[in-house]
């Protein structure tokens, strides 16, 4: 066997050995009963916490796979099914998917996600936060303003928002990952958000990779992905959980 058939045969068995198995769960929300899979560090916890919410296509692998590396550095990351177990495989479904999520009930469960977390006795209540790309980063952002407990909040090209009022509801620190590229959330928007939180002495780091379009950290998006502006996001990902959420 050649050389670096053995070197990449290593690599991809050191990764499963290390990879965090999920579980299904089921909590409620309102008067529903609804799933996730959450992903638990090895050792007893508490541990500190994250609610993982996925693109417009929805709970598939990719953010399974998210999840489980969370859980690798430490995290119970609960990965939470806004669509209610539809998938979408096309631009043109998850469009459609996503315009009918009723915005009360995402945010009733948003919430549930949370409160689901605090009951678990390997979580530490106190430290807690969201995450999430695209649409997902979007509802990351979303929680931090519903959940006023909230320690962190991570949107990655996520919608944000620009009025004081809401701003101000915001206690989590907050970490913004952009590409300049991206025509759906311009830069200008981002740094008016930046100075707004700063203006409110609210605590922010934003990274605007400029020669990156939107979902640039996604791997399985061939078009969009950018190998070396994702390992820097992920990088500036991790040192931001280390710093604000596990001490």
């Amino acid at each position: 066997m050649k050389v670096w058939l053995l070197s990449a045969l290593f690599c991809l068995l050191a990764i499963t050995a290390v990879a965090a198995e999920g579980h299904p769960v089921s909590y409620r929300s309102g008067d529903e009963t609804i799933h996730g899979v959450l992903y638990l560090p090895q050792g007893k916890g508490p541990f500190p916490a994250l609610v993982v919410v996925h693109e417009w296509w929805g709970l598939n692998e990719w953010v399974k796979q998210q999840a489980s590396n969370l859980a690798h550095q430490g995290y119970a990351a609960l990965a939470i099914d806004l669509y209610r177990g539809k998938v979408a495989t096309t631009a043109d479904e998850a469009h459609e998917i996503m315009r009918g999520v009723p915005e009360d009930r995402a945010n009733r469960d948003l919430l549930a996600a949370t409160a689901y977390l605090r009951t678990l006795t390997t979580v530490d209540a106190k430290r807690m936060g969201s995450i999430g790309w695209c649409m997902g980063g979007g509802y990351a952002f979303d929680l931090a303003v519903l959940d006023p407990k909230l320690k962190v909040a991570v949107v990655n090209y996520g919608h944000l928002a620009a009025d004081d009022s809401t701003l101000k509801k915001i206690h989590a620190s907050v970490l913004g990952i952009f590409g300049g590229k991206d025509v759906g959330i311009p830069a200008a928007d981002i740094n008016k958000f930046e100075k707004q939180m700063k203006a409110l002495d609210k605590k922010v780091e934003i990274h605007i990779f400029p020669d990156a379009g939107h979902a640039f950290e996604n791997e399985t998006n061939l078009k969009a992905y950018r190998k070396e502006d994702a390992d820097n996001a992920r990088k500036y990902t991790v040192d931001f959980l280390a710093k604000n959420l596990k001490y």
